[in-house]
């Protein structure tokens, strides 16, 4: 569904991103791991245009949108949700979850399938049906994370991607966030590309999953062998992390 062929991205004079490649299948939820600066964000702002790679390609069911503008790439069926969930904090839950939709709801019909869509993020999401007309500056961390994905969801995405869904939230937050994660995968088809700085819920969550490291891919496999690879267990999910996700 998505490929990544070479990729070369810049800021400035920095090589952000080098040579890489990857692939997503319809359906699936991958991750993306690696320590602070490896790239991560950088890819997914290079798949959304907000950063355009040098060189390389970025095939969407087989056509280039690597030359794409963002809203362009959005309108396509890619959605983003950013780190640190960045809503409209002046604004209220519902003119968010509006904003979401703006280039459909331009559309002959566009106003209906809103409506619809909206419907749908609050079946997945009650609190925000609840806080609806209350101003997302004054939602918990765990309910603007929520907001923030319900927003994505409004442009009715094939493809969603996930910048650093579960930062700052408490545990209990974080498993009903990605309880609707692999919802999304498992009974609305969407695919994940996932960022995740718990590198533990991130492997049991996804199906494969992608190492970066200072702009490279360097290990790349199936979930749960990357949760036995020797080198992942030791950078990623030492015993520390462990105990703090179990608490």
């Amino acid at each position: 569904m998505l490929t990544i062929k070479n990729i070369n991205t810049y800021y400035g004079q920095v090589h952000a991103l080098k040579n890489v490649s990857l692939h997503l299948q319809e359906g699936e939820i991958v991750t993306l791991i690696g320590a602070n600066g490896a790239g991560k964000t950088t890819l997914l702002n290079t798949i959304s245009g907000i950063v355009p790679p040098k060189s390389g390609q970025i095939l969407f069911s087989g056509a280039p949108i690597h030359e794409l503008p963002p809203h362009s790439i959005v309108e396509r069926g890619i959605s983003q949700v950013p780190e640190g969930r960045q809503v409209f904090k002046p604004l209220s839950v519902e003119d968010n979850l509006e904003l979401g939709a703006y280039l459909r709801y331009r559309k002959r019909g566009g106003k209906k399938e809103t409506k619809e869509t909206m419907a749908m993020v609050f079946d997945l999401f009650p609190i925000l049906l609840d806080r609806r007309k209350q101003l997302a500056g004054t939602l918990s961390g765990g309910e603007q994370q929520m907001l923030a994905i319900g927003r994505a969801l409004m442009a009715k995405p094939k493809i969603m991607l996930l910048d650093e869904p579960s930062m700052g939230l408490a545990p209990l937050v974080v498993q009903e966030i990605f309880r609707v994660i692999e919802n999304l995968a498992g009974e609305q088809k969407t695919t994940v590309l996932l960022v995740e700085q718990n590198a533990r819920v991130a492997l049991k969550t996804a199906a494969r999953g992608y190492v970066l490291e200072t702009g490279k891919v360097i290990l790349e496999g199936e979930a749960a062998d990357l949760m036995e690879n020797k080198d992942v267990q030791r950078a990623y999910l030492g015993r520390d992390k462990k105990e703090i996700w179990e608490r």
